[in-house]
């Protein structure tokens, strides 16, 4: 059993749509409802649709989306709260202003190669982006820049979810964010 750190986290996920970011962002916030600790999930489309909706998709639109997203984390985490971020996040030096702007943070890169998202495709974003009908596409026609010096890499395509969330988890506890506790009977 992992005992909650003694203040807050932000673990940012980030990586092209349909890497996986949010499932895992969703198993890792189980894993801490599970041991009684504060988590607060901030899903990129979430918080696109209740704190951005008048952004489109322009540099600086995503980049001052980002800004919120780090903002909100800010408070959370200054609160004791395990924020996890999913979001594509797509441009390094706004990740490098979030990273700066909170005290303690983990970048995750959900790594996952574009013809295997393609391949994938779930909501059909790729295919309509490549036919021209999503302009500004992450990936397609408008850059990701991968991260240079994550913590963690988890790569999507080549591990399950469970493989890359005991890699997340087993690096948290490497890094000092997360104690062991003895078990219940010990």
């Amino acid at each position: 059993m992992l005992q909650q750190p003694s203040v807050g986290l932000t673990i940012w996920l980030t990586g092209l749509s349909g890497a996986g970011k949010s499932t895992l962002a969703n198993r890792l916030a189980n894993e801490w409802q599970r041991r009684g600790m504060n988590v607060e999930v901030l899903d990129g489309e979430d918080m696109r649709a209740h704190l951005s909706n008048e952004l489109g998709f322009t540099k600086q639109d995503r980049d001052t989306n980002v800004r919120r997203i780090a903002y909100t984390a800010k408070l959370l985490t200054r609160n004791n709260v395990t924020t996890i971020v999913a979001a594509i996040s797509p441009y390094r030096e706004t990740r490098d202003e979030a990273r700066a702007s909170l005290q303690r943070f983990v970048e995750v890169y959900v790594k996952c190669p574009l013809e295997v998202l393609l391949a994938r495709d779930t909501k059909g974003l790729y295919r309509r982006a490549l036919n021209g009908e999503i302009p500004n596409f992450t990936g397609v026609s408008d850059p990701y820049e991968e991260p240079l010096a994550p913590e963690i890499v988890v790569e999507t395509d080549r591990q399950t979810v469970d493989e890359s969330l005991a890699i997340i988890l087993d690096r948290l506890w490497a890094l000092g964010y997360l104690e062991p506790v003895a078990e219940l009977g010990d």
